[in-house]
């Protein structure tokens, strides 16, 4: 495999023996030495020998390995520029010399000077090549030829099969002009229901979507329709990976274009897609339901004005022609509604589902408690988050040492929540939290960083009532509904753990959860209020008696949290331990198997004023639920 270095430096000429004569176009070394020579060294010699080039060098290298011998061969290509290439010449033990033998016969110099320079994505000059990337650039110089008409007849083997493969998407991607020859080509030889093609698309969304190119994106989202089109085998995960590039809170016109370009595309394809490939509808739907609610803040935005009239047009279609889709993604349907509650177009969904649910025409709706006991699945909370965040949260959760983790969130935060606007994601980052990053019991009882004091320190970083009030939402909301049957512990675990870890030092964070957990269970839904309470003093039975919490008796003794609030949660304790569900209707309880710090710089919380204020504005809208 061959590296790509660049560099400015030079340095006094090291002691390299030359075993060959400078020629106006090549210069030649053998390196006799037990270990590669380092690139200065090279740089050095080859500046000393040439006086008049400049220090702007291209170099390739193999990677190390202790081979006898050591060959660089320099192409003048210009006044300006020298190209360095190392290779690999042998590993036995003897070595002629010569400098004829040096040479490699026909060396195409012009192909690997081109390829040099990466196509596909953008490259800071110090990072080194990505290795996909340089996979399918040189499996399309390898087969370049046999990508122009006419084709070979010649069936290839299962390498050669794979190989063709990694060329055609690249020829796609970056020879615009031929992209339809080369998808021709593609439906011509694919023997696999495009399995590998697809897998080689999502592998690319994956990793490398924030370093591509423009027009390489624009390509992408082409060659994802066509995809839909043949009804390719693994297209769902294709835009899967798509729909996870979007960023909420991100208004930036690459962020606003992919947003655009995807509804657009599977509002084309929407009779293809339900056919084949209904649950990606109904990932859309979570998708730009969320989106929706940051694009609404914006107005006197032209392009966002554009991108939320086809995101309302996507997200009321589903509800009207394909409301089965909208159930299977459970509770959390009706906590993004929320925040839409103020259009229009949603206020009329608002009052069926609360009012008239016969009007969705779906055998076995009747209520909207039967969204509420549907717990919502971990992969629909994957979608909010991308890839890179995912392995940033992934890594703080499980690597990441409690006192040690200042640093981490510091990076963490300066990447993902520099600007004001981008703090709407820290609500998808909580649910990821509660829901899709279950720890196991090992890293529970080690000393790494734990989840509660994460969410706490999330907590810290908003700036705006409303947003944070939000956030409390997002980590109490299975509290709401919580079954034993149907719930997860570890779901509901990070709250309670915040609140009995921050006594005495953080006492306020513990006070300002309890008082918003109280405000929902006045608020929330006032015609399912029994329903709510029930539910909380099942999960707080339940977090007690599986040893989450030992004891409750820290937060009922502490001094510092409010009597008024103390007193309530004794009663909630002190309720009978009956299920929540069982005076539900029957069609109801048929559906309930639908989806199976003591660290100062962790939670460290200021005095906060208007707090109590910030959550009786989200009271205010959530309790429109029961006032329609």
């Amino acid at each position: 495999m061959i590296r790509v270095w660049k560099t400015k430096r030079m340095v006094p000429p090291p002691s390299i023996t030359s075993s060959s004569q400078v020629c106006p176009s090549t210069l030649i070394w053998s390196f006799n030495q037990s270990s590669p020579p380092s690139i200065d060294s090279i740089i050095s010699t080859v500046g000393s020998s040439i006086p008049h080039l400049v220090p702007d060098c291209g170099l390739h290298r193999l990677q190390p390995s202790r081979y006898q011998t050591w060959k660089a061969t320099a192409l003048l290509e210009s006044s300006s520029s020298l190209s360095i290439y190392l290779s690999d010449i042998a590993r036995t033990k003897t070595f002629d010399t010569d400098a004829s033998n040096l040479l490699f016969d026909n060396f195409n110099y012009a192909k690997i000077t081109k390829a040099m320079a990466s196509r596909l994505i953008h490259k800071a000059t110090y990072e080194a090549d990505n290795l996909f990337d340089v996979s399918l650039r040189e499996s399309f110089q390898l087969l370049e030829a046999q990508l122009r008409p006419p084709f070979p007849l010649k069936i290839p083997t299962q390498p050669e099969y794979l190989n063709l493969n990694r060329a055609i998407l690249y020829g796609i991607l970056c020879e615009t002009h031929l992209a339809k020859v080369h998808i021709k080509h593609l439906h011509g030889i694919v023997i696999d229901g495009y399995s590998f093609f697809t897998t080689l698309l999502t592998r690319m969304v994956n990793e490398l979507y924030s370093k591509l190119v423009e027009n390489v994106k624009v390509q992408l989202i082409w060659v994802t329709s066509e995809m839909i089109h043949v009804s390719a085998i693994g297209v769902d995960g294709l835009l899967v990976a798509l729909l996870r590039q979007t960023s909420g809170g991100d208004f930036s016109e690459a962020n606003l274009w992919l947003c655009s370009e995807l509804v657009g595309l599977i509002l084309a394809k929407w009779d293809c897609l339900l056919e084949e490939q209904p649950l990606v509808l109904s990932s859309a739907l979570y998708v730009f339901l969320r989106l929706l609610a940051d694009h609404c803040r914006v107005s006197l935005n032209s392009k966002v004005e554009i991108l939320k009239q086809k995101e309302i047009e996507f997200c009321t279609r589903v509800f009207r022609e394909q409301f089965p889709l909208c159930l299977k993604i459970g509770r959390d349907l009706i906590r993004l509604l929320q925040d839409l509650v103020h259009v229009p177009e949603f206020q009329d969904i608002w009052k069926d589902l609360l009012l008239l649910p016969a009007n969705f025409k779906t055998s076995g709706f009747s209520d909207i408690s039967q969204l509420y006991q549907s717990r919502t699945s971990s992969r629909y909370f994957l979608l909010r988050i991308t890839p890179e965040m995912e392995t940033h949260l992934r890594f703080l959760l499980t690597h990441v040492k409690l006192g040690s983790q200042t640093r981490y969130q510091i990076w963490f935060a300066r990447k993902f929540l520099n600007a004001p606007e981008s703090q709407t994601v820290i609500i998808d980052i909580v649910r990821f939290i509660c829901c899709a990053h279950h720890p196991s019991n090992k890293i529970i009882f080690s000393n790494v960083i734990p989840r509660w004091a994460v969410i706490g320190w999330l907590l810290k970083c908003c700036t705006k009532n409303h947003l944070e009030a939000n956030v409390k939402l997002a980590l109490f909301y299975d509290w709401l509904f919580f079954h034993t049957d149907i719930d997860n512990i570890m779901n509901i675990e990070p709250a309670i753990l915040l609140m009995m870890y921050s006594i005495p030092k953080y006492v306020d964070m513990t006070q300002n959860l309890l008082e918003f957990l109280f405000l929902l269970v006045d608020h929330y839904d006032v015609d399912k209020k029994e329903l709510i309470v029930r539910c909380i003093s099942s999960a707080l039975d339940v977090l007690e008696r599986k040893g989450v919490v030992q004891s409750f008796d820290a937060l009922i003794s502490c001094e510092m949290v409010s009597p008024l609030l103390k007193e309530r949660f004794v009663k909630l304790l002190a309720s009978k331990n009956v299920s929540a569900f069982n005076h539900l209707q029957p069609a109801f309880r048929s559906c309930q198997r639908l989806q199976s710090l003591e660290v100062e710089n962790v939670i460290a919380v200021d005095e906060q004023q208007g707090v109590l204020e910030s959550d009786r504005m989200i009271s205010n809208s959530v309790s429109i639920i029961s006032s329609k």
